[in-house]
């Protein structure tokens, strides 16, 4: 699943295409994803762009009637494209924009969402959620203050959108093994220098995966149909039985909530 930098950046490539362009109108091939594509969503006509934002892993255009609520599911990917791009299979839906261009959203498993909202603040999806990992409401002292009645494990704790948003399998191993923390852990054994420099070490991590044009995985593609090429800098995720970069120990491997989780039992603790 494309996690928060891969989100990022995909708002990155689209919103120089779509702010202050027009939707002339939207073609939807396939509205069976996750949830049906919202009725709002397929009537679109003559619709600026006002903005294009990232709220967790969901992408929010804005325009004057509305949001229009973009989440990637498993295997989606946005490109922009010109208006007479043939669509493939599994292309389900575009947007023609008024300089000839179209956004098109590609999706072969269809978990993906395209949704309508009227008032962002009274949208289920995004209702509950944390704060933004790269904001600064999120920072050593929210994390220790969160942290000291939690008897959970660390990993899935850190992955848990009450807590904070954003922070997928893969960013969370690696995040856990910068800052030299044991993911088994119990949450409530974090130090306060361990939260502090656990938070710093999130938002290092995320930054530098932006930078980068976000994690190469085999079903993610940037807007201009590049795959992202962060994954060669990856410390431990993946890479279970191989040298650990620090020490040379064998990077081990469980499964804590159910999601393959990669450390160093000698560099952790």
């Amino acid at each position: 699943m494309p996690e928060l930098p891969e989100v990022e950046t995909s708002r990155r490539g689209i919103e120089p295409h779509l702010t202050g362009n027009v939707i002339q109108y939207s073609e939807v091939r396939n509205s069976r994803l996750r949830w049906p594509v919202s009725e709002q969503i397929m009537k679109l006509a003559d619709q600026p762009v006002l903005s294009v934002r990232r709220r967790a892993k969901y992408l929010l255009l804005e325009l004057p009637e509305g949001w229009i609520i973009i989440h990637l599911g498993m295997s989606g990917s946005l490109r922009i494209l010109l208006k007479e791009s043939p669509p493939e299979k599994h292309d389900h839906v575009d947007l023609i924009m008024a300089d000839g261009k179209i956004l098109r959203y590609t999706d072969p498993r269809r978990f993906g969402a395209w949704l309508w909202s009227d008032n962002l603040d009274e949208c289920s999806v995004l209702a509950h959620l944390g704060p933004e990992p790269l904001s600064d409401v999120f920072d050593g002292e929210y994390l220790y203050t969160l942290s000291c009645n939690k008897k959970t494990v660390i990993k899935p704790w850190l992955m848990d959108n009450k807590v904070v948003v954003g922070v997928g399998n893969i960013y969370a191993n690696e995040a856990l093994y910068v800052a030299h923390i044991l993911p088994e852990r119990p949450v409530n054994s974090l130090t306060q220098e361990e939260a502090y420099l656990l938070a710093d070490t999130i938002k290092q991590i995320l930054h530098r995966s932006i930078e980068q044009g976000g994690t190469t995985l085999k079903d993610f593609l940037q807007s201009d149909g590049k795959p992202g090429y962060f994954a060669q800098e990856l410390f431990v995720y993946g890479k279970k039985g191989e040298l650990c970069p620090k020490c040379g120990e064998k990077i081990e491997s469980i499964k804590l909530g159910q999601r393959s989780t990669f450390f160093c039992r000698q560099c952790q603790h």
